[in-house]
């Protein structure tokens, strides 16, 4: 009885996901040419699905998890009792590993995935320990939190390297599980660094392998330690360049250390290609991180040309899939909110950025952005009462995701709420409240760290309070939270002409020149004629 519930159960929820199948039966001609890298994943189903179940893990190590059910289904289809098939599908409808809460719809497929394959064939203890690791992910999801079923995985992926020392795709999906339980306040950076020493060995061993070079690039993604996956980052596009999500996660790296041109080409190259394959979350996504390039190369016509992008592809979003690329719906709400949110903040731009429109629909957070960034504007275009209306709409959704449990979104707008309120007591003269609270949030901020769905933040709060006390006429001050700042966000346009400013009112010549001939560097190829290009221009010719 229990496997006749167990495969009625997973018939109903593929059935589900076989809606949104006929969109990519078009490229199932193409395989030919796909280039996904190289996997070899074993396993006890019939040799003549072999290359086709690789395909779906490459497919499943690049967060293309649609494309990959779609893989893992053509397996089941020739070789029903293929039981390790059933895992991969599990794990594709858990999604992005740092995405944040799934849906119930993902969850319950994940699960009727899990019990297909406990009750198909006659796997090997090997392919039933797999089975089990991923059924941690989805039982008791009504019951046992998030956090507390991503640890019960870490530890079972444990158990299966364990149990299999020679097994490296267990290697690199225990790796992975253990990056994914760090916590974003840890800056010893205990489990990525964990993963990263499982991952480096093999990757100098396996260099066509995509899981390797992308779970690299995730690890290190925190600022002390992204400089150590520009090896991975570089190679990883070549590996895999058929997946849209390879193409973009390089700008990861590019984005922690500031190589803004590289960022734009490989994010590019991954908007083009999401499209053509019929991923408009994943393009979304993409073309945030190449708004935020654009816009620190002062790119401001190039910036404009992907805002003006964003409605046709919107048009294509579907915020009810249960799964697809790498970005989660979410990612698409987070991309349509910050995108001409940071066009208006980047440029200071702020009855602009005051006078957005705030989005229908989205999550607490996403609509949080657009919040931020009117009262933002209001208070720096000199109209703070004006920002009272979107300051207790950030309350409202910070309280939201604190009865939500969702306890790190919770805290981004909750330091968005005090850089947005410092801002309106700086313009209402209340300096000294409004420095202390904008030192509080830039504190908060650097004992957290951005997800993965962004970028960076709207407005990096130590930049802003070194804003906040130069306008104060502290200058000294001011370079001391600019240089802070540039230290975790290096290469940011206004972090850099910020610093110029400072130095340059704090009477260190020296100092502004340096900073000034870094605006001119970061702005070498600025299609917009910034005052603050011209200023730092006309200052170096002063000393000339």
């Amino acid at each position: 009885m229990r496997r006749t519930l167990a495969m009625a159960t997973a018939v109903a929820v593929f059935a589900l996901a076989a809606q949104t199948r006929a969109q990519h039966e078009e490229h199932a001609g193409a395989h030919q040419a796909e280039t996904l890298g190289t996997v070899m994943f074993e396993n006890t189903c019939l040799p003549t699905v072999g290359a086709s179940f690789n395909r779906a893990v490459a497919l499943l190590h690049s967060f293309e998890f649609r494309s990959a059910i779609d893989g893992f289904e053509d397996v089941l289809a020739e070789n029903p009792t293929c039981a390790i098939a059933y895992w991969g599908i599990a794990l594709s409808y858990w999604g992005n590993p740092f995405a944040g809460a799934r849906s119930t719809d993902a969850l319950r497929a994940g699960l009727a995935a899990v019990e297909a394959g406990r009750n198909a064939g006659s796997p090997t203890a090997r392919e039933r320990a797999y089975i089990d690791a991923v059924a941690a992910l989805f039982e008791n999801y009504s019951t046992a939190s998030q956090r507390d079923r991503i640890l019960a995985y870490e530890r079972a992926m444990a158990e299966v390297v364990r149990g299999n020392p020679d097994d490296m795709e267990a290697k690199i999906f225990h790796a992975l599980a253990l990056n994914q339980t760090a916590l974003p306040n840890d800056k010893t950076y205990a489990a990525q660094l964990g993963a990263t020493a499982i991952l480096e060995p093999l990757f100098a061993m396996y260099p066509d392998h995509p899981g390797l070079a992308h779970y690299i690039i995730h690890a290190y993604d925190h600022p002390p330690l992204a400089s150590r996956a520009l090896d991975a980052a570089r190679r990883y596009a070549a590996i895999a360049p058929s997946a849209p999500h390879a193409l973009h996660m390089p700008s990861h790296t590019f984005t922690r250390v500031g190589a803004w041109q590289e960022s734009v080409a490989t994010n590019r190259l991954s908007e083009q290609t999401a499209m053509r394959q019929g991923g408009a979350t994943e393009a979304l996504h993409a073309m945030d991180y190449q708004t935020y390039a654009h816009l620190q190369m002062a790119q401001d016509r190039a910036a404009l040309e992907v805002l003006n992008r964003v409605p046709s592809v919107a048009a294509q979003f579907d915020a009810t899939a249960i799964t697809g690329g790498a970005a989660p719906p979410m990612a698409g709400f987070y991309a349509l909110a910050a995108i001409p949110a940071r066009y208006a903040l980047e440029r200071g731009a702020w009855q602009e950025a005051a006078e957005l429109t705030v989005p229908a629909s989205g999550t607490p957070f996403t609509i949080a952005i657009v919040h931020f960034a009117r009262a933002l504007g209001a208070a720096r275009s000199g109209h703070p009462a004006e920002a009272s209306g979107d300051i207790a709409r950030l309350a409202e959704l910070r309280d939201r995701l604190r009865q939500a449990l969702d306890t790190y979104w919770a805290e981004q707008v909750g330091i968005q709420l005090r850089v947005a309120n410092a801002w309106v007591a700086y313009a209402d003269g209340q300096r000294e409240e409004a420095i202390r609270t904008m030192r509080e949030a830039a504190d908060a901020e650097d004992a957290t760290d951005k997800s993965a769905v962004s970028p960076g933040p709207l407005v990096p709060a130590r930049e802003s309070l070194g804003e906040m006390l130069l306008e104060a006429g502290d200058a000294t001050a001011a370079l001391q939270a600019f240089e802070a700042s540039i230290a975790k966000e290096p290469g940011r346009f206004r972090g850099a002409y910020g610093a110029a400013r400072a130095a340059e009112a704090a009477g260190s010549a020296a100092q502004a020149r340096g900073y000034y001939e870094k605006v001119l560097e970061i702005a070498r190829d600025a299609d917009s004629p910034r005052p603050e290009i011209q200023r730092a221009k006309a200052y170096l010719a002063e000393g000339a």
